[in-house]
């Protein structure tokens, strides 16, 4: 799958979920499933909760987000104490 056909998994529509990008046909934002991951959820485990989403779409939210940040300059939360 390409790039482009896996971002054209995600969709921004400002009439669902405040305009918040989701998993095309689904209310599932990828700021959610991002969050489940980075819960510790397993992919098998998104897959089996959410039956109407597939593996491409979780791939396409961790792309969405990597493409996202691209252009952004990274700011720490906070900082280290010395």
């Amino acid at each position: 799958m390409t790039e482009k056909q896996m971002l054209e998994r995600i969709v921004i529509n400002p009439k669902l979920m405040v305009g918040k990008p989701v998993i095309r046909g689904t209310r599932l934002t990828v700021e959610y499933i991002l969050g489940l991951l980075a819960q510790g959820a397993t992919i098998e485990e998104i897959l089996d909760e959410y039956q109407g989403i597939e593996r491409e779409d979780i791939r396409a939210c961790l792309m969405f987000a990597t493409k996202s940040l691209e252009s952004t300059e990274f700011m720490p939360l906070g900082l280290e104490p010395a």
